[in-house]
């Protein structure tokens, strides 16, 4: 019992890390990989670097995304597409949600 004792703020400790650390990172990391393979023509969306444009093509082959922009085509990862700032850019998305 006292072996119990000396353990239980080390396991409590854990389970803490846990649930304010680990968790959250996983189910961002599941809301993004949706995001991600939602992906569709004509959706707005904003990168990390901060470049606004709407999806002209998907290439599943590469994983890539081609954004069409004021200054022309260009080709993304799809991981480069930013989940938080693309929410800010189409607030009627999440209110459809």
């Amino acid at each position: 019992m006292e072996n119990l004792g000396t353990f239980l703020p080390i396991i409590a400790m854990f389970a803490v890390v846990y649930l304010f650390m680990i968790r959250p990172q996983m189910t961002r990391q599941k809301s993004e990989k949706k995001f991600s393979e939602g992906l569709k023509k004509g959706d707005k969306v904003i990168t990390k670097s901060g470049l606004h444009g709407r999806v002209a093509e998907i290439s599943d082959k590469n994983d890539a995304v081609i954004l069409e922009t004021t200054a022309g085509k260009l080709t993304f990862d799809r991981s480069a597409i930013s989940l938080e700032l693309s929410k800010k850019l189409n607030p009627s998305e999440e209110a459809k949600k």
